[in-house]
């Protein structure tokens, strides 16, 4: 199951539509609602994941330090699964967030990903 999380509906109906225009019909959820809300709520059900990709708006830098402690600490991700942050390159979300380690930064551009992985 791939799950997106987009508190935007206009963005959420884009997702849908690409998908649709995809062929995928099934195998997906979009979650309409602000990310703290939509991960609690995912982990409440005891889901977990092998990737988990972040891509907030590049201004919401407190929101990457709380969501990538909120999953250092949670289930979420698989022992040994990633988490990979996007964000701006001039801007670095930090090394280490409860179980979650970053062992990679590859940067282009003024953009930058961040590779956890969970121990």
């Amino acid at each position: 199951m791939v799950y997106f999380v987009e508190k935007s509906s206009k963005a959420a109906e884009l997702i849908r539509q690409n998908l649709r225009s995809l062929g995928v019909e099934e195998g997906f959820r979009i979650m309409k609602e602000d990310v703290s809300k939509a991960l609690r709520g995912l982990a409440e059900e005891e889901v977990t994941a092998d990737v988990i990709f972040l891509d907030p708006p590049y201004r919401m830098e407190e929101a990457y330090g709380r969501t990538l402690e909120f999953l250092g600490e949670s289930q979420l991700p698989k022992p040994g699964g990633l988490v990979i942050a996007e964000h701006q390159k001039k801007f670095d979300p930090g090394e280490t967030f409860g179980l979650l380690r970053r062992y990679r930064k590859l940067e282009q551009g003024d953009a930058a990903l961040s590779f956890y992985q969970k121990i």
